[in-house]
């Protein structure tokens, strides 16, 4: 646990610094720009209620991606199984006209529905067909991306609109705000703790992860693997598209196109630096909502253009997987040397 804290708090030293080298080379003054980054990102409650909002998305698809990775299966599908959750969410939120406490858990199921169904293509052609989900769920994004847009821009589209989008949904299914706090982050943390229970206290998730470990050696041990498979890739579909239901839910209140952003992708990056750990892709995907968050805040008071926060969140990624091995390398050295000693002794 240790040394994966180090590897972190490293691989963010070494991003930032080689951030504040670029600006210093492009004329830029580096502690005037992170200051202005962290203030626009952490410097007030609003502040702070915004990335929390923003971090929703991102946790929920790099736990998607640490979920399915950690128990073997290569789900890449995040982006479209988002896509397919808010669609559904939307199209609920258009079409039923119920009490805010009847119509907020049907939506929010309706969005775990989307994405569940979406990763389940993938899982089915995998059982049926033997087709590898990398492929297919690739291949499935694109279908999602395709299909949603026609969706906004036909059957669900808003003639009041100039571009492609659905009408407003029901106001009965907007998430609470409590001043300037979005509830859509409560269901990210619950989220967050329900998988976290699953995957660490349960005996599925004991499965999973020895599966995700050493496949052949759980099914020796008499692990069901093809019907683990088949839950897991529905979790984590689910989790993709519940983030994509909070994210029209908690505004801007109708699908719109685009608005998947880069959040699946982005979670995807955030699972990989977790190492697929559930609480450290929560940490991490808090600390991509910061950067992200305070990228608009640092270019409006320092000119330095926010893309220079893609950079950052690229060499985080790359110090602190390509530092893993490294560390794990020295920590094995170490220990070995320490062992010889005592013999020696």
């Amino acid at each position: 646990m240790r040394q994966k804290l180090i590897n972190g708090l490293v691989g963010i030293f070494v991003a930032m610094l080689l951030g504040a080298g670029v600006m210093v080379m492009q004329g830029y003054q580096p502690i005037e720009t992170y200051l202005a980054l962290f203030n626009y990102s952490l410097g007030n409650w609003y502040s702070i209620a915004t990335t929390l909002r923003n971090s929703v998305p991102l946790v929920l698809t790099g736990l998607s991606a640490s979920v399915a990775f950690a128990s073997g299966p290569v789900n890449l599908g995040q982006p479209g199984q988002l896509l397919m959750g808010a669609l559904l969410a939307t199209v609920g939120g258009l079409y039923l006209d119920l009490p805010p406490a009847m119509l907020l858990p049907i939506l929010i199921f309706l969005a775990l529905l989307g994405g569940a169904l979406w990763s389940g293509v993938a899982a089915l052609l995998r059982y049926w067909f033997n087709m590898s989900e990398f492929i297919t769920t690739l291949m499935l994004n694109m279908i999602a991306d395709f299909f949603t847009y026609w969706a906004i821009s036909y059957w669900f589209f808003d003639k009041a609109a100039y571009s492609p989008m659905t009408p407003p949904i029901n106001q009965n299914g907007w998430m609470p705000e409590w001043g300037d706090f979005n509830t859509s982050v409560i269901i990210m943390f619950i989220a967050v703790l329900v998988v976290w229970f699953i995957f660490t206290r349960s005996l599925a998730g004991y499965e999973w992860r020895i599966s995700g470990q050493n496949n052949l050696f759980a099914r020796l041990g008499g692990v069901e693997i093809d019907r683990n498979y088949m839950w897991v890739m529905l979790l984590t579909g689910a989790l993709a598209g519940l983030a994509g239901g909070l994210v029209v839910l908690a505004g801007p209140h109708r699908f719109i196109k685009d608005i998947g952003a880069n959040y699946a992708w982005d979670g995807v990056m955030i699972a990989m630096v977790a190492n697929n750990g559930i609480v450290a892709t929560l940490l991490y995907g808090l600390f991509f909502a910061i950067l992200q968050t305070g990228a608009l805040g640092m270019e409006l008071i320092t000119a330095v253009p926010s893309e220079l926060i893609m950079v950052i969140q690229a060499v985080i990624v790359l110090v602190v997987v390509a530092g893993r091995g490294y560390l794990e390398i020295l920590a094995s050295k170490l220990a070995e040397r320490r062992k010889m000693r005592e013999r020696a002794i």
